[in-house]
């Protein structure tokens, strides 16, 4: 029988996982938490083979909890299960020592066998996730953003529209555009809310 340890700060979504595991005599759900500190404190008392991790958590994110889980000894597996699928969500997550990554939406018995396999040690993941590490690992290492599109993007997340940003940078709006474009090829994203999270999440634009 397979440990599971379910982490997700939604209570409807771990009742359903729990639900869904209760009526296969092949997993056992020994506990559950809300956000990485808890699963940290559960994980320790539990010992399950496989935890369910999802990645946007408050007090204590996913990717962080995984890397307290390896830091501490912990011999479960970690399966990933989110809604994202940006490359700002699944190279770190992998970096940080996740066995396998799946989406939400991922049919039933195709999650209980990526449980299985994950609590063998195999490596699982689902098809949109795995075509983004074959794409990254394709595709050269991307270049830094310049400082013009770091203040390009300094701007736009203080709410600044293009016309508003070329004027206060003195450039014009068809500039504008080039920088952003040029910021999402070297962040991995396609829009501009994405392109300013991601520049948050990897500390390139600083709190204000």
């Amino acid at each position: 029988m397979i440990k599971i340890l379910i982490v997700d700060d939604h209570p409807v979504v771990r009742d359903g996982l729990k639900g869904m595991f209760a009526g296969d005599d092949r997993f056992a759900v020994l506990g559950e938490a809300g956000n990485g500190h808890e699963a940290l404190a559960v994980a320790g008392s539990v010992d399950p083979d496989v935890v369910l991790m999802d990645l946007r958590m408050p007090a204590m994110d996913g990717v962080s909890t995984i890397r307290a889980l390896k830091e501490s000894g912990s011999r479960a597996r970690v399966l990933v299960l989110t809604t994202y699928d940006t490359d700002s969500d699944v190279l770190p997550a992998i970096k940080a020592g996740a066995t396998g990554y799946l989406l939400k939406d991922t049919p039933r018995e195709e999650l209980f066998r990526a449980v299985t396999a994950a609590a063998r040690g195999e490596s699982v993941l689902s098809p949109a996730v795995a075509g983004r590490l074959m794409g990254s690992l394709r595709s050269p290492a991307k270049e830094p953003l310049s400082q013009r599109e770091l203040e390009v993007l300094s701007l736009i997340a203080r709410g600044c529209s293009n016309r508003e940003t070329a004027g206060r940078l003195f450039i014009s709006e068809a500039t504008v555009k080039t920088h952003l474009l040029h910021a999402y090829a070297k962040l991995g994203v396609r829009d501009r809310a994405a392109a300013v999270a991601a520049a948050f999440e990897r500390g390139l634009l600083g709190a204000e």
